[in-house]
This record gives C-alpha cells, structure tokens and sequence, in this order.
C-alpha cells in the first residue's frame, strides 16, 4: 500500500522555498575556507605567478634594446656575435621563463583546485543523502544535478580566472604602468590608465546588463535537462502511452526557448566585444602617435617605440578576454552560490546534537498514540502539525506495541496509513514533538542517531529500485564487503539463485538502470536477498510479496517466516494470506487502528478483517488459500 507522501507543488511553489541569492563577496567568503587548507600551494603559485609577469614585462624591454642595437654598422664583427648570440639568446630565454613559471603555478596550484571540488561535491552528496524523504520526492533530479555539475566547474572557473587571468593581468598592467610612467613621460601612463579604466567600466557595465540573458539561457538548459531526464527515466510509461512525439514536442518546445535565450546572449556578446576592441583600437592610435612623434623629435629611439607597441598588445591580449573572465566569473559565483543553497538546505530529519547510537537489546517497538500528517505544499521545514492548515493527516493517536521477536502484521484499505507506519519507524519523517514517540527499547528514536538506527532494521520495499550495476552488487548493497558465498546463500534464500546462475553472466548480470532488465517479481527477490543478508534485529516488509504469483510467494513466505524468526517484524500487508500466521494482526482505516487481534479472532470477531477475508476470497481464492 501506498499513502501520499507528499502533497501538490506547483512550478512557483519551489522558488519561494528556495534559498536568498547572497552577494558575490558573501559567495568567495563560503569558499575560502575550502581553499585555506591549501594556503602554501596558493603563496606558491603566486609567487610563480609574479615571477611569470616579470618575465613577460622583460620580453618587450629587451625586445627594444635588441632593435636599438640594430644600429651596428655593416661588417661589425659584432653584428654576428652580440645581436644573435646574446640578446638573441636572452629573449628566446625570457619567453621560456614565462611559460615555464605559467606551466609551475599552474602544477603547484592543480591540487588544491581538485581538492577544493572534490571536498564541495563531497559534501554536497553527503547532504543530500541527509535529507528527508519529503524534499527527494518534491526534488527535480535533472535540474538538481545540472546545479551540482555546474557548481562543481565553478570551483575550477573561479580560480582559474582569478588566479590565473585577474591576478596576473594586475600585476602586469601595474608594471607596465611604473615602467612607462618612469622611462617615458608620464602621459603615456595617463593614455593607458584612462583606457584601462574606460575599457573596464565598459565591460562590467555591458556584462551586468547581459548577465541576466546569460543567467535565462541556463535556466532554460536545467528545464531542457530535466524534462529530457524525466522522460527517460520514465521510458516504459512513455512507450505504453504511445507519447514519444509528445514527449518530442515537449522537449522541442523547452529547445526553443533555450535557442531564443542563446541568440540573445549571443548578440549582447558580439556589442561587447565590438566596443572593447574600439577602446584599444583608439588607445593604440593614440599611444603609437604619441611615440612616433618622440622618434621625428628625437626624443625616442626606434626600440622605444617597438617597446611601447609591444606593451600594448601585451596589455591587451589579456584584456581582451576580460568581458568572458568577468561573465564567467559572475556565472561561476552564482552556480557556486546554487550549489552552496543546497548545502544550507535545512534537514528537516537531522540528529540531535550529541545524539547516542541506538542499543538495541530486546527489540521490542512501540507507538505511542503517533499522529502525523503531510504537507500539502513544497516543505523545507518540518513536517505540519496533523491539525495544521495545508496538511493532511494520515495517522491519529496511533499506539501498538511489536513485542520482541514478535510478528505484527498491518492491514486496511489504500492510504489508511500502512506505509506511512514503516516510513515513520525508519525516521524518513519525524513525528512532532507533542504527535506521540515512536521507541525501540524504551529509546525514542528521534534522540538516536539515524544511521544507528537504520543500521537496526532491514526493509523489504513495495516498490524495489536497483542500482544499474551486477546482480551481486544489488544484493552485496545490503551488507557491503559481504563474500560471494554469502550473497549466494542469500539468493537461494530469497529463491532467487537458480534464475541468476541460467543467465550468461549469472551473478555478473547488469539489471539495467533502476533494474528495468528484471521483471517486477525478481526484482522483489533481489530486494528479500539484501534484507536476508543484512540480518538487522528488527524487520520491515512492505508489500514484500506483492510482485510474484502465488506459487513464489508461498515459498518466499516460508523463507521470511524463517527469516523473522526471533527478530521484531513488522509486516504491512494487502494479501491477507500473508499475514494469517502473524502474532497479532491491526486493522487500520481512516489513520486509527479499528481492529486488533490474530487470525482466528478477527475472523470470529465478524468485523473489517472479516469482510476483506471474505471479499478477497470469493474474488481470488488462491490469495487467501
């Protein structure tokens, strides 16, 4: 049985839990920390970095000595050995010097560049893996993942272009500055300086307004992404409703958008480049102008004025790509500040602080009077209260106890709260404070750590997902490091083995992604075996028997009934026959527990349970045989 866990959510809903963009600066000040434990690696690579620039700035010094020396009269011996051998030789030194600096910052910094990644996506993929049921059902996975993708390259983008474009552009204009405001007269400083200035307010001022054209595009790509995710995941559905070119159209129509918001970004593009390289196009008319009236007056000399040209477009190559650096680096802050809203999501099932590890002796389970209801909007919280408004209760006053290696079985109508009932005991929700506790040996489950307690109860799902790996991987997920002997033992168990060993690969077999390959009933034995080989103290099977036929389920009863011997079971249930040798057996409907008893007396007793019986009798009398 399935009860609704989780409520409507519309396409705004998601945004207005979403969390407050924070400022650029806010966004590096989160990041800095990751980058701190690689503080030397960062001192070295800029120092690196400086020595790069000064070798850079020396190419076009000597560039101008190597011209002026030029100047050799024809047939001086020392036109062959000085020029070529010496200056020669220094330049093509120089221009080695700034690319191995170039090439050893970037080696002395590449560690801390994929640690700093590794250690964000990380902890990111921990979070997740932290949050409650409710936000991974109201979650779009393609969006979410492009997020995490993106803000994973963020980390990269940043320090690249900071470290490695920002910085050393800095350094080099500042240099270039000093040196032509102290060999030349300080106007050709003044020309650079105001162009510089020009250029850069330009390019901010265009980048922030196309920002917004470029923050669509991506917006509209996560959309694109996600409804081909969707779809994909969802392939049988698609194919049993004939809609694949409804799902074309759909994706087509996302498509569109995403070209509409590349076009613009594109045009606002080319006027920024168009306008920067007329900014260096006048400063370079005016600074070659203004050297080649020193050359007329004598003022400077030829390699003067190679010098200054060479400068120039030294200067500029680097300030050509400012506009892309400066977007990428506004982009790669707000990927990196999406990426950082999901790890300030609030879990809203998250471990008292100094929570012990559950201790698990007897294993006796008791609810006591639990009310609980869900949402019906998008939740980053808590769960609602059961009598708040926007939520709807599914659980009123619940108390039973599963005494310890006891069999209690749970059965009623669709979204009478079955499930809802594991769902709680595994804490993927927690109950209010107030709504009743829910203990395991006297201990409330909400003051105990989750992974004690999941450690504690093994769950056979209605519903079975696999991972897209190996037969042996899926059931080896119950217990990790578990021998092949011990998988095996646990397939025979689940009645599984002999279907595994007919196939090619037998335990090698790939089940395909969310294990397609395998039908519905297979699937279901693959999920008893990694329960069986888990062995928790405490049992769950939801619906565990409901994808195979009857010849099947009467074996796999037998193997659970043997598995749940001396272990706390709690068995949830639409077949009746399942539950018939159940120690006691609750009859929910409308969230309250109407009936309770065993077999025999639910049946003498000629109430709810006596109907069901009766009804799913006379409609199928091998379920109840």
């Amino acid at each position: 049985m399935r009860g609704l866990a989780h409520g409507h959510s519309s396409d705004a809903a998601p945004a207005a839990n979403a969390p407050t963009r924070r400022s650029d600066w806010g966004t590096l000040q989160r990041l800095f920390p990751y980058l701190w434990r690689y503080r030397w690696r960062v001192g070295a690579a800029l120092a690196f970095m400086v020595a790069a620039k000064l070798a850079n700035v020396g190419v076009p010094v000597l560039l101008k000595h190597l011209v002026d020396s030029l100047s050799i009269k024809p047939g001086d011996p020392q036109a062959l050995l000085v020029v070529p051998l010496g200056l020669l030789l220094a330049y093509g030194l120089l221009r080695l010097s700034t690319s191995l600096f170039t090439e050893l910052r970037e080696l002395i910094f590449a560690k801390a560049t994929e640690g700093t990644a590794r250690s964000l996506s990380l902890q990111v993929f921990q979070h997740l893996h932290g949050m409650s049921l409710r936000f991974h059902l109201e979650r779009q996975t393609g969006g979410m993942t492009r997020d995490i993708e993106r803000g994973t390259r963020a980390v990269h983008a940043l320090v690249s272009y900071s470290l490695y474009s920002i910085l050393p552009t800095l350094i080099e204009v500042a240099l270039v500055l000093t040196l032509l405001a102290v060999q030349f007269d300080s106007l050709f400083a003044w020309i650079t300086m105001a162009a510089l200035v020009v250029y850069v307010a330009f390019t901010f001022k265009i980048t922030e307004w196309r920002t917004q054209f470029r923050r669509e595009m991506n917006e509209m790509d996560s959309k694109a992404h996600t409804k081909a995710i969707d779809s994909l995941l969802n392939y049988e559905t698609v194919k049993y409703f004939n809609n694949e070119q409804w799902e074309a159209h759909r994706y087509d129509e996302s498509l569109e958008r995403l070209r509409k918001a590349a076009l613009k970004s594109q045009t606002t593009l080319s006027i920024l480049n168009t306008g920067q390289q007329l900014i260096i196009a006048a400063a370079l008319v005016l600074m070659l102008w203004r050297a080649t009236q020193g050359v007329v007056d004598g003022r400077l000399t030829l390699g003067d004025l190679v010098m200054i040209n060479a400068f120039m477009i030294q200067l500029y190559i680097p300030l050509n790509f400012l506009g892309v650096i400066y977007r990428e680096i506004k982009q790669a802050l707000t990927d990196l500040d999406k990426m950082f809203g999901l790890l300030e999501r609030e879990r809203e099932v998250a471990d008292a602080p100094g929570a012990p590890d559950l201790q698990v002796t007897r294993g006796e389970v008791r609810f006591e009077g639990v009310s609980f209801g869900y949402d019906l909007v998008p939740a980053v919280a808590v769960a609602a209260e059961p009598s708040s408004p926007g939520a709807r209760t599914i659980l009123r006053e619940v108390s039973f106890e599963i005494p310890p290696g006891k069999t209690v079985a749970v059965v009623g109508s669709s979204g009478a709260g079955k499930s809802t009932l594991a769902r709680l005991l595994f804490r993927f929700y927690d109950v209010k404070n107030g709504a009743g506790r829910i203990t395991i040996d006297g201990q409330d489950i909400r003051g105990v750590t989750q992974s004690s307690l999941r450690r504690s109860i093994g769950i056979v799902p209605q519903d079975t997902v696999l991972f897209n790996d190996t037969v042996e991987y899926n059931i080896a997920y119950g217990r990790p490091g578990a021998t092949r002997q011990e998988v095996e033992a646990a397939a025979r168990a689940a009645r599984i083995h002999d279907f595994i060993v007919s196939t090619p690969k037998g335990y090698d077999t790939l089940v395909g992604e969310r294990g397609l390959k395998l039908s519905g009933g297979e699937k279901q034995r693959v999920a008893i075996a990694r329960t069986l080989l888990k062995d928790p103290p405490i049992l769950i099977f939801d619906e565990a028997t409901s994808a195979l036929d009857s010849a099947n389920e009467r074996a796999i009863q037998a193997e659970l009934r043997r598995a749940a011997q001396g272990k706390t079971t709690l068995v949830i249930a639409h077949r009746l026959s399942t539950v018939v040798d159940a120690h006691e057996i609750l009859v929910m409907e409308g969230g309250r527990i109407i009936e309770r008893g065993n077999h025999d007396a639910l049946l003498a007793l000629g109430g709810r349970y006596a109907s069901m019986w009766a009804l799913q009798r006379s409609g199928n009398g091998n379920q109840v045989a």
